[in-house]
């Protein structure tokens, strides 16, 4: 038996096109391509004082994309199942409409 006056769907969320899930994935990206660099790269300490630039900025990128993605998980965009309509409003301009072949 099927009853259509409860609808226990589950609410959509933005998933992969919340921009906090891409903001995180290209600062994780840079972030460890920063760290590698920082690594395996050439240290040139004495343009820096002494300090792994690429290293320790590679590692804060990490962090921040962390954050950023575990921001998106534990409070994920829901996003609303039916939109309201805006009322007519005269200051917003009417859609382009087709206009009949000249003939």
């Amino acid at each position: 038996m099927s009853d259509d006056t409860t609808d226990t769907k589950a609410p959509h969320k933005a998933g992969a096109f919340d921009i906090r899930n891409i903001i995180g994935a290209l600062m994780g990206v840079y972030g460890v391509i920063l760290a590698l660099a920082g690594i395996f790269g050439d240290q040139e300490s004495d343009k820096t004082g002494g300090i792994n630039a690429n290293l320790w900025t590679g590692l804060a990128l990490i962090v921040v994309s962390a954050f950023f993605i575990g921001w998106a998980r534990l409070k994920p965009i829901v996003v609303p199942t039916e939109v309201d309509r805006p009322d007519d409003d005269p200051t917003r301009p009417a859609p382009a409409r087709k206009r009949p072949p000249v003939h």
